[in-house]
């Protein structure tokens, strides 16, 4: 494994702390670019550096606050480590749902094999940002008759089925094209180990068609003359942190696919894996190792493909947040800071409204800190250390940010980034409660910063006067 190498001496200066009245002193984005980033191993989380927090110091001055920066740079790591460890059995799939900025999606276009949607509107991004429809994928528990028929009709490279109802309603929909569609269908095993942060298999649930029904339902899928089935697709559990689970996880879909694909006589094209792979969130966490995972399934895998069933079949492993989610960090300014029953509380520009994951109230059980760091640091130890909360602006308990986070002491003005939120970030929180300005999204490569933002260009976003009706900022 590569090292992580600390910037030189050469390195952009730390972006100045501001002041209630006053913003941080602008970094060009030619003095960024000037200092190129160190290369950062996949399989660690980034941690701040000078260098990152000139970055982010620098997006910050540019577009405002609050802001998520997305970093391609890292993201490149990170797609280069799962070709190293596991492109020797799968292709990539990236899953839209977990960051479907157009920027990103055309950032990822030449070098990613697949992209999975879900929804009608995904499709429309995707195919935005260039994308060919033969290789993009549809999943989805509630496909309707508008976004199927667009979907086939555009050349969608496979239908995602998730139950005998939508493979007679895309049935319907591609006699009426002219069309035979492509089609994999989704399997919910009976089972998915311990280790997963949710499962959407092993229980009654909304997704694919139980493992144990598929005997009776496939056949009846395969008699629909407008469909042919080209394969199954599997993905019963997100968020793990530990190979051994996942291994074994993968092991049950192996041994799904082998019996089903016997029981109908199926030589399939295609078989979807859904990674499972997990990210490190919170102080703590474990980061995966990939190295472990494939050395543990590899030998499985080189005798799965070996079966004269599978000789030909493409296997894909189709992930999100493990691709882009440590590759991002939310960045949010102190507005103010006041002292309550001996807690210091930060109270920012950006809470659950902008990042309703970080806020703990995106399917966390029990609320957890991400890692967050003060843009600075403790300033040579002219700052304190100590545990602080971290909130919102929002008027609702929910909206915090951190509790007794250990930081320097921080002041009105002063720049927080949180860690490990290029996933399930503005297109998964609620922007318009409450109405504050929107956050923007910002793309860095090479030490390039450009605004990338999507969501709510007619509403205004920080940094602009949402007294004026001419645009200007």
């Amino acid at each position: 494994m590569a090292e992580s190498r600390a910037p030189g001496p050469d390195a952009a200066a730390p972006a100045p702390a501001g002041t209630a009245e006053a913003s941080p002193r602008p970094i060009s984005a030619e003095t960024v670019s000037a200092n190129p980033a160190p290369p950062v191993p996949a399989s660690i989380a980034p941690v701040a550096t000078p260098l990152l927090d000139a970055r982010l110091g620098a997006a910050a001055a540019r577009f405002g606050t609050p802001s998520y920066v997305y970093c391609t740079d890292l993201a490149g790591e990170r797609l280069a480590d799962l070709r190293a460890h596991l492109g020797r059995w799968f292709a990539i799939s990236f899953a839209v749902k977990s960051n479907p900025n157009p920027a990103l999606l055309d950032w990822m276009r030449d070098r990613l094999d697949f992209l999975d949607i879900s929804s009608g509107g995904e499709l429309a991004l995707s195919r935005q940002a260039g994308w060919d429809p033969a290789r993009i994928s549809f999943t989805g528990p509630a496909k309707q008759e508008p976004e199927l028929r667009a979907a086939i009709e555009t050349g969608l490279g496979e239908l995602v089925l998730e139950s005998l109802r939508e493979a007679e309603l895309a049935n319907a929909i591609a006699a009426r094209t002219g069309r035979v569609q492509p089609v994999l269908v989704r399997i919910a095993p009976a089972r998915v180990p311990k280790g997963f942060g949710d499962q959407m298999a092993g229980r009654p649930s909304p997704f694919g068609i139980d493992v144990e029904d598929a005997a009776e339902i496939l056949p009846r899928i395969a008699r629909l003359p407008h469909l042919r089935i080209i394969g199954l697709h599997i993905y019963s559990g997100t968020q793990c942190l530990r190979p051994d689970a996942i291994c074994e996880n993968w092991r049950i879909f192996m041994q799904v696919f082998s019996d089903i694909c016997t029981a109908q006589n199926l030589r399939p094209e295609k078989l979807i894996f859904g990674a499972g792979l997990g990210i490190p969130y919170h102080p703590g966490d474990a980061t995966l190792d990939l190295g472990a995972i494939a050395a543990a399934i590899g030998p499985e895998l080189d005798t799965f493909r070996a079966d004269p069933r599978f000789v030909g079949t493409r296997l894909v492993l189709e992930l999100g947040r493990y691709l882009i989610g440590p590759a991002g960090w939310f960045v949010t300014r102190v507005v103010s800071v006041k002292q309550s029953r001996g807690t210091r509380i930060a109270i920012c520009d950006g809470g659950m409204n902008a990042n309703l994951a970080a806020s703990g109230n995106f399917g966390m059980v029990l609320r957890r800190n991400y890692l967050i760091h003060r843009i600075g640091g403790d300033e040579d130890g002219a700052r304190p250390i100590e545990k602080q909360d971290i909130s919102g602006p929002l008027c609702t308990s929910i909206d915090k940010l951190g509790g007794g986070v250990v930081l320097p002491r921080l002041e009105a003005g002063d720049l927080i980034a949180i860690h490990a939120c290029g996933a399930y970030g503005p297109s998964a929180s609620p922007l318009y409660f409450i109405g504050h300005p929107l956050p923007r999204e910002v793309l860095m490569t090479g030490g390039q910063l450009r605004d990338i933002t999507r969501i709510g260009e007619d509403r205004p976003h920080r940094g602009t006067d949402p007294t004026r009706t001419d645009g200007a900022r």
